[in-house]
């Protein structure tokens, strides 16, 4: 276990939680990274909007490291991406660490 990023990452999230006042789990993260993304004022979002919304903060923070390109917005404002290459093959312990990561990298 690497002990320096598991402080870094606590040490991210207890900062993003103290925001919004309650402890925020890597999804409400991504969710927030989404909402931010997408650039518009906080609403009520439909179910299939708020896994869109993750999956839009997931794009987002992947963009940094090659794996998509920001292609633009559609007409409401939603931003879409391009996958460039395939995701290497990692366990789902290996997926949450790769993204728990850019988290870090987004917020620093």
């Amino acid at each position: 276990m690497d002990y320096v990023f598991e402080k870094i990452w606590n040490e991210t999230v207890t900062r993003i939680s103290a925001i919004y006042g309650e402890k925020l789990d890597y999804a409400a993260i991504l969710f927030l990274i989404g909402v931010q993304e997408l650039g518009q004022d906080y609403q009520k979002f439909k179910k299939d909007q708020k896994v869109e919304l993750m999956h839009i903060g997931i794009c987002s923070l992947l963009v940094p490291y090659g794996y998509y390109t920001f292609i633009g917005r559609d007409e409401e404002g939603w931003p879409h991406f391009e996958r460039n290459s395939a995701l290497p093959h990692l366990t789902p312990p290996e997926q949450e660490l790769l993204v728990r990561k850019a988290i870090v990298r987004y917020f620093q």
